[in-house]
C-alpha cells in the first residue's frame, strides 16, 4: 500500500471514533445497573470465548497450500500393461578359473583364484590370490585340478560358488 492510501484510511476512521467513545461512555452506566442486580456475576470469572483452534493436526486437504502447480486429476485410468520377463532376469553371473587347494569337505572344494591387476596409481603389476568355497555335487574335483566356478545363490555361510567344470585334471 502507498502512503496516500494509509492517510485516506486514517481520515475515514476518525469520524467513527467519537461515536465509539460515546457508546463506551454509556456502556459503563449500563454495566453499573447490571452490577447492582447481580453482584455474584462480577465476582466470578468472566466467561471466556472458545479456545482458538489448533492448526497443527489438520488433514492434508485442509492445510494451507503454498504456491505451485496443482496436479490435474486424470479423468480415466490407464490400463495396466505387463511386459514379458526377459530370459535372463538378473545380471550375468561371474565365472572364475582357479586351482583346487582342498577337497577334504564333502561336496565342497576350496578354489584358489590368482588375480593379476595393475595398481591404479603406480601401474605396478600386483598378484593376489583369493580363496573361494565352491559346491561340488559329485565330488569330481581333487587337489591340483584346474576348475571353472560360477557364482550362485548362497548355499551356506561361506559357499557362494558352484563347480561348473573340471578344465584340467591334476597329474
Amino acid at each position: 500500500m502507498s502512503e496516500n492510501e494509509n492517510e485516506n484510511e486514517t481520515t475515514e476512521e476518525t469520524p467513527d471514533a467519537p461515536v465509539e467513545e460515546a457508546d463506551a461512555v454509556e456502556a459503563p452506566a449500563e454495566d453499573a445497573a447490571v452490577a447492582d442486580d447481580a453482584p455474584e456475576a462480577e465476582t466470578g470469572p468472566a466467561p471466556q470465548s472458545e479456545p482458538k483452534k489448533k492448526r497443527k493436526r489438520l488433514p492434508r486437504s485442509l492445510r494451507p497450500h503454498k504456491g505451485g502447480r496443482q496436479r490435474v486429476r486424470a479423468t480415466e485410468r490407464k490400463p495396466i500393461s505387463r511386459e514379458e520377463k526377459p530370459e535372463h532376469e538378473r545380471g550375468r553371473s561371474q565365472e572364475r578359473r582357479g586351482v583346487v587347494v582342498s577337497d577334504a569337505m564333502d561336496k565342497t572344494i576350496v578354489v584358489k583364484v590368482d588375480v593379476i591387476k595393475s595398481h591404479p596409481r603406480y601401474k605396478k603389476v600386483i598378484r593376489r590370490s583369493v580363496k573361494f568355497h565352491a559346491h561340488d555335487e559329485r565330488n569330481a574335483a581333487h587337489i591340483g585340478d584346474i576348475v571353472r566356478i560360477v557364482e550362485t545363490r548362497p548355499l551356506s555361510k561361506t559357499k557362494r560358488w558352484r563347480l561348473a567344470e573340471v578344465v584340467e585334471v591334476a597329474k
